[in-house]
């Protein structure tokens, strides 16, 4: 690999990562569907609501009989919001009414019982009502076969309540990408457990699930790989290539020794070297039994950065969400950057609306990444920024 501009990388990415990534669509179950992308636009197949119902608790009345108010009727019986359908009301009566039941024929309006002096077997009414008063129409909110859904919507638990009121029980989505993540590094330890001399916790394992998970693909499953043996890689890369389309790892391309990734991406014609870039200069790829392979340094803030620039917004894209927001800023102190590297610092967006810098641009500083919420994207050939100068900022 040569020593490629930060451009030049990305392109080189979707050139491997684009044809790999699945197209169409499939259907999935409701409750499956929640993050999923629709793949076309959703019909509502009934009316909603699906019957004429109360808005209130109260009493089903017709409105034109409420004459020489303060008028009492008789009540001849309840209706609560359950199945069935309720006798005809006769004239000149009123029924109970529970919130969401239906609207016996003959009644036309709901008088709240707020708004009533009521008796076990008669109801006192002081205002007229009007037609249509506190009643919810059949087909008012929708209407049978008018849009539910549009294509392309991301869901949420808002969307899949309107599906399930309407009764769809199963959703066509886009097709998404599947990710297997494997970190690597002998010096790695799980979570959970106490850390032993010169052991580290995995992160990169748990940061690159979730950051593939928010933009619309699927991890399929994450490795750790807890020793530098060409041998147990292999088998991690072939459990990979059974169950992903794009495997990402993480450690194991710089220069000294036991650079596992490294070694490996060398026994498949791989490509290893620097880009033009801080954090995240050592980046290399490779393709394994046709399955992509995009490997990110190990230092855990490289890794995270390393993704959002290369292969967060390709798989966003292959989603169908929205990328990443961009947005001019000016900054809130001076700024230096290394010479001849895109850099990519952390930042904060301040209230009055300029960015500061979180935090030193050393790739192992988690607590500064956890902190920032955009990137300040430095272009390379630009080593000194002034207080209130323009950047570019990319929102996490």
């Amino acid at each position: 690999m040569a020593h490629r501009s930060v451009e030049e990388h990305v392109a080189h990415i979707r050139s491997l990562v684009v044809p790999a990534i699945p197209t169409g669509s499939e259907t999935v179950q409701l409750g499956a569907a929640l993050g999923r992308v629709t793949a076309a636009a959703i019909l509502s197949p009934v009316d909603l609501p699906l019957f004429r119902n109360s808005q209130m608790d109260g009493f089903a009345v017709v409105a034109a009989e409420l004459h020489s108010l303060p008028v009492t009727l008789p009540v001849v019986g309840e209706i609560p919001a359950r199945r069935g359908t309720p006798p005809t009301l006769a004239a000149g009566t009123a029924v109970r009414i529970m919130t969401g039941a239906v609207v016996p024929e003959g009644a036309d309006a709901v008088v709240p019982v707020e708004d009533t002096t009521a008796t076990a077997d008669s109801v006192t009414i002081a205002r007229a009502r009007v037609a249509g008063e506190f009643v919810r129409d059949r087909g008012s909110d929708l209407r049978a076969g008018d849009p539910l859904l549009p294509a392309g919507l991301r869901l949420a638990s808002r969307h899949l309540a309107a599906l399930a009121a309407a009764g769809i029980d199963k959703v066509e989505v886009r097709r998404r990408a599947r990710v297997v993540v494997i970190s690597t590094g002998a010096e790695l330890t799980e979570t959970g457990k106490r850390a032993g001399p010169g052991e580290i916790y995995d992160s990169n394992g748990t940061a690159l699930t979730a950051a593939v998970t928010a933009c619309g693909a699927e991890v399929t499953f994450a490795i750790v790989s807890s020793n530098d043996e060409l041998s147990q890689l292999r088998g991690a890369m072939l459990m990979g290539v059974a169950n992903a389309d794009i495997i990402l790892t993480s450690g194991g391309i710089s220069m000294g020794e036991h650079e596992v990734v490294r070694d490996f991406l060398s026994t498949i014609g791989g490509e290893v070297g620097h880009i033009a870039m801080q954090p995240g200069g050592p980046q290399a790829t490779g393709v394994f039994s046709g399955v992509p392979v995009i490997s990110f340094p190990g230092n855990p803030v490289s890794t995270q950065i390393s993704f959002e620039v290369f292969v967060a917004p390709i798989l966003r894209e292959a989603a169908g969400l929205p990328a990443a927001h961009r947005q001019r800023r000016t900054l809130s102190a001076d700024v230096r950057s290394a010479p001849g590297k895109r850099q990519f610092l952390r930042g904060r967006a301040l209230p009055d609306g300029r960015v500061e810098v979180v935090g030193g641009p050393s790739s192992h500083l988690v607590a500064g990444l956890a902190a920032s919420d955009l990137l300040i994207d430095i272009p390379e050939d630009t080593i000194e920024l002034k207080e209130g100068d323009p950047v570019e900022t990319i929102d996490l």
